[in-house]
């Protein structure tokens, strides 16, 4: 298998008054290609920092964080922005939908960015939009959908630009159990049939286990357990 994503001795330390806070402190872990990987941890245990870091949104302080043998923590704030809108799509717990928009406006807007001419965004978020069930609420805007129906939004959003990497930071965390399921059950299917890379953030040990491949545990900044999760 190919490795994607490799960080060595990975630190991130902020300064809050004259105290420093080790959010990370010395990670070093690998992700195969076409993996679905757990972070698991409780809340300030550095899973959703070391997030930021894999999507560019933040730089380490110290330690390498390699992905396709490409160092982010060497990049140009230019070189970021690339890695965000070719490598990485990104999933939130709150969605970030942008509640002026419909529901395909919110999926064309990284392809804006991106520079895809209007017509093939267009095309192309409708298609992504019916994959997943929401081929007739397309025009609706985010107050006039679900949580779930939201955060399918959210994932037909990060998929737009074809990443390779998916990051889900706490994807089920505002929805109730049965939405919960639909959701794991799309990244699932992304990640097994579609080759997705998926890296997950959650607290619920239940539902990494049910979906991840593998399961790595957080607490204090370094990894303190990791599991591969038997398939039947």
């Amino acid at each position: 298998m190919t490795t994607l994503l490799e960080t060595r001795d990975l630190k991130k330390h902020y300064r809050m008054g004259t105290s420093t806070v080790r959010a990370l402190d010395g990670v070093s872990l690998s992700v195969e290609q076409g993996e679905f990987v757990a972070l698991l941890g409780t809340s300030g245990s550095g899973k959703s920092t070391l997030l930021n870091l894999v999507a560019g949104l933040d730089r380490p302080t110290e330690g390498s964080l390699r992905i396709f043998d490409q160092d982010l923590s060497q990049m140009s704030s230019a070189e970021l922005s690339v890695h965000r809108r070719r490598n990485v799509g990104i999933i939130f717990q709150s969605f970030n939908l942008v509640s002026t928009m419909t529901a395909r406006e919110n999926v064309t807007l990284a392809m804006m960015f991106a520079g895809v001419a209007r017509a093939e965004r267009d095309t192309a978020a409708a298609e992504l939009l019916s994959s997943i069930g929401l081929a007739e609420r397309q025009q609706h805007r985010p107050r006039e959908l679900s949580g779930g129906e939201q955060q399918r939004v959210a994932i037909a959003r990060a998929l737009s630009n074809k990443p390779h990497l998916l990051l889900a930071d706490e994807p089920t965390g505002n929805l109730d159990s049965h939405t919960s399921r639909d959701i794991m059950t799309i990244l699932k299917t992304l990640n097994e049939q579609e080759g997705k890379t998926v890296i997950m953030v959650t607290h619920d040990a239940q539902l990494a286990r049910a979906y991840a491949h593998r399961t790595i545990t957080l607490l204090d900044g370094v990894v303190v357990d990791e599991q591969r999760e038997p398939r039947a």
